[in-house]
């Protein structure tokens, strides 16, 4: 199969469908495919769950970012940053190695025990 993500107003992810491969044999050849089936002209990006296309698997709410090739998720909290590499979004203090599960705490800027 493969995968497609409309997007919308400000490349916002819209839905995400899938395409037989098939069918899909190129990007343009299941954007036309969709765009056939549903009667419209819309924008259409392939996607993939292994993140070798565009980054990362696009998701309603994504937007595509057409300078990076790329789906990036909304900003978790606002003092993350976006690694421009992998187009994921970090917290400036790097999660915890320890084994134990965290919680991000914006207030603080800081990683919150859990749990063991």
């Amino acid at each position: 199969m493969a995968y497609f993500a409309k997007l919308g107003v400000g490349n916002k992810v819209l839905t995400v469908t899938s395409v037989s491969n098939d069918i899909a044999t190129t990007e343009q050849a299941g954007s036309d495919f969709l765009n056939d089936l549903y009667g419209t002209r819309d924008i259409w990006k392939q996607t993939s769950y292994s993140g070798s296309m565009r980054k990362n698997y696009a998701s309603v709410g994504y937007t595509y970012d057409a300078a990076k090739d790329a789906f990036v998720q909304p900003i978790p909290y606002p003092s993350w940053v976006l690694n421009e590499d992998s187009c994921q979004w970090e917290a400036p203090i790097a999660y915890p190695s320890d084994g134990n599960y965290y919680t991000w705490d914006e207030f603080s800027k800081e990683w919150d025990f859990v749990s063991a």
